[in-house]
């Protein structure tokens, strides 16, 4: 089958088209064939992007963990799925992904595909919109009328976060560029914050909650805006390493969890969330999507379509 797998170079990991055996679903797995592919840039970073969990490295590994695609096949004694059915989700951090004409997962990590989207859009939404769930239900466990500040609103997860949370009942202020004002307002922002023109602190002064999806001085500054009692909460990679123990507190990285992700496909189903597809990429050119060179939005995800 055909892969885009982990390469290097002198200036680090890249990606390359190449050639490697169907893989085979194990007790409890999934065989997928992968029609779309989310695409999270900074993934060939990541750690468990290129180790094993045991904490050898994985050469030629395979990025790609969100994806929407119909199952091919069934390890020994799984009857969660049907084979043929379309469904979308994620598989674990620590095996090869979904920029492949086929990869694996576990039954707990993928439901149906809501029939109303796309593959495309399907894949969009898996990873973003259970990391606003989780960030926002979960850890800050926000509620109805509290104020937000949703930091990086149009982006993959802060599309999601908006949404989640006016429908919730809260109060969203959100913080995007000029161009994409109309855009956060239209998901639900109540006020919107153009970061190049103004400070956010400026307009968000006690809230509740603060979802931050940019991390560094942005971060920092965020803890100013917070009442007494309020929570922040962050998926910046920069978090993940910081000496500051608030910091460390507030950084999470997003787990699989099938129950949600049923509760997100009926809601995407009804029409209640939308998915947002900021570009989609051929399977030819997944690298350059990675790497930056491919025209985008800045709304929403970019996805490869494998299919």
């Amino acid at each position: 089958m055909k892969i885009v797998h982990l390469t290097k170079n002198g200036n680090g990991p890249v990606l390359a088209e190449g050639d490697a055996p169907r893989p085979q679903p194990g007790p409890g797995e999934l065989l997928i064939r992968v029609h779309a592919a989310g695409v999270i840039a900074t993934e060939l970073l990541w750690y468990p992007t290129s180790h094993w969990k045991t904490g050898e490295e994985r050469p030629g590994a395979v990025p790609g963990h969100e994806f929407s695609g119909v199952i091919a096949g069934a390890g020994k004694d799984v009857r969660c799925l049907q084979i043929g059915l379309p469904v979308f989700g994620m598989n674990d951090w620590y095996a090869d992904g979904a920029l492949a004409e086929y990869c694996v997962t576990e039954c707990r990590m993928v439901v149906a595909k809501p029939p109303r989207l796309t593959h495309i859009e399907a894949a969009s939404v898996p990873i973003s919109a259970l990391t606003a769930w989780q960030g926002l239900f979960d850890r800050a466990k926000l509620q109805p009328g509290e104020r937000v500040l949703v930091h990086g609103a149009a982006g993959s997860v802060g599309v999601f976060a908006i949404q989640l949370a006016a429908m919730q009942g809260a109060h969203v202020i959100a913080t995007a560029s000029r161009s994409n004002h109309d855009f956060v307002s239209y998901l639900g922002a109540a006020e919107v914050v153009d970061y190049h023109e103004e400070p956010f602190e400026a307009r968000a002064q006690g809230v509740d909650v603060v979802f931050d999806t940019v991390g560094g001085e942005t971060l920092e500054r965020s803890w100013k805006v917070l009442r007494p009692g309020g929570r922040l909460v962050t998926i910046a990679s920069t978090a993940e390493d910081a000496t500051d123990s608030r910091t460390k507190a507030a950084f999470f990285i997003v787990e699989p969890n099938r129950k949600q992700l049923s509760e997100i496909s009926d809601l995407l189903e009804a029409g209640r969330l939308e998915a947002v597809v900021d570009s989609v990429v051929p399977f030819s050119r997944a690298g350059d999507a990675y790497a930056g060179r491919e025209p985008r939005r800045r709304r929403g995800k970019v996805v490869v379509e494998v299919e």
